[in-house]
This record gives C-alpha cells, structure tokens and sequence, in this order.
C-alpha cells in the first residue's frame, strides 16, 4: 500500500468538507420530523418511532447536550448523528475496494456491483446492501442499536453521500493513510473555526483542535 497522492487528498478534503454539510444537514431534518428537541411528540409518529425519539433524547444527555423545560438541545447529537452515517458509507467503500467486504452467507468477497445486483431483486440500492453487509461482518462498530445508525436520513441527502463516495478515485481507498486522513478533514472546518475565534478551548473545543487520528477500531481492522 502506498501513501496518498497530493492531488487525492485534495479531492478528499474537498469530499469531505462538503459531506460534513450535507450529513449535518440530514441530521438535522431527520431529528425534525421525529420532534427530538421538542417538548410534545409530534402526533404523525408510529410507535417504533416514538421509541427511537426517546432514545435519542437520552443519547442526546449522555453526549452532553442539555434538556431545559423538557425542550431537548441537539447539537452534539447532529454532529455525532452526521459522523457516524457519513463513515458508514465511506468505510463501506474501503472494505468492497479491498475485498473486504464479505457476503454473510457465502463468506466470498462482494463488490459494490454485485451488491447492486443484489439490491435490485430485493428493491433496495446497492448501498443498502453494501451497508448491510459491513454492518453483519463488524457489529461492534456499526451497532444495531446505536440510535444514530437507526435514525433514518432523506433519500436525497442518503444519495448525496452516496454520491460523493462513489466520485471518489479508488485509489484514494488504497492508500494506506486515506482512511486517517478522511477523518483529520472531518475536524478541519471545524478546528480552523475554533482557532479562528480566539475563544478559550473547552470540552466543546477540545476534539476538533486536538484530534489527529485514524480511529482505534480502523488500526485494529488493518492490523488484523
């Protein structure tokens, strides 16, 4: 595996910075419609969907942000809800482009094609599968239970993560400090905010000026 050329990394920063935003953005809306910050559930919710409303107003205290006169703040919740459907999708592609991805059934490596295909026998999209698939093989990062993987996002702004995945050159998936990369550009807006202001760094802060990483799970994957 090589490193990242100059050029693909600008073209992942550039993905990046415009996936934050759109993701963040999905977030947003989906925790609209469900009336998470809201003190009265909104009427149109099925039950499953009151249950998961209330299980992000908790997930949403535990991340830190604050519930006053039962009006639940989010911002935290977007920002976590937005990583972690935004990664889904991106680790997905590096897990097919590697021949990582695995069919739970026949154990044989798939690729983003065939899940297509599969896809279109079940009326689902590709991604659907291939998202599937890498949460079968990897249950304890994409959870089943994890309320920000449960929530579901728009088709428009699904599609235009999906998109901005699939444009990305495939040896950007290759390279062996994409992946860390990726990750350092999700913070970098974010960080150049922060330093920026000149505000003093508090637990808000801290992440964003401070993280330079590829997550603990990626570098145990790799090794493995």
């Amino acid at each position: 595996m090589t490193s990242i050329s100059r050029s693909l990394r600008n073209s992942l920063e550039s993905t990046v910075t415009k996936a934050r935003g759109i993701a963040e953005a999905a977030a947003s809306e989906a925790l609209t419609y469900l009336g998470v910050a809201d003190v009265e559930k909104p009427r149109h919710l099925k039950p499953e969907q009151h249950a998961l409303r209330n299980q992000l107003r908790a997930h949403a205290r535990q991340l830190g942000d604050t519930l006053e006169d039962k009006v639940q703040s989010t911002r935290r919740l977007v920002e976590e809800i937005a990583y972690e459907q935004w990664h889904r999708i991106l680790f997905t592609r590096f897990l097919a482009e590697n021949d990582l991805l695995i069919h739970p059934e026949l154990q044989d490596p798939i690729s983003l094609a065939d899940c297509e295909e599969i896809a279109a026998e079940q009326g689902k999209t590709g991604w659907d599968i291939a998202s599937e698939y890498a949460s079968y093989m990897l249950p304890q990062i994409f959870r089943p239970d994890d309320p920000a993987l449960r929530i579901s996002l728009s088709t428009d702004r699904l599609k235009q993560l999906e998109q901005l995945v699939n444009d990305l050159d495939r040896q950007t998936f290759l390279a062996n400090d994409s992946l860390g990369w990726s990750y350092q550009f999700w913070q970098a807006k974010r960080k150049e905010e922060i330093n920026a202001s000149g505000v003093k760094i508090g637990a808000d802060e801290l992440p964003a000026v401070t993280q330079l990483f590829t997550e603990d799970y990626m570098v145990e994957f790799l090794l493995h």
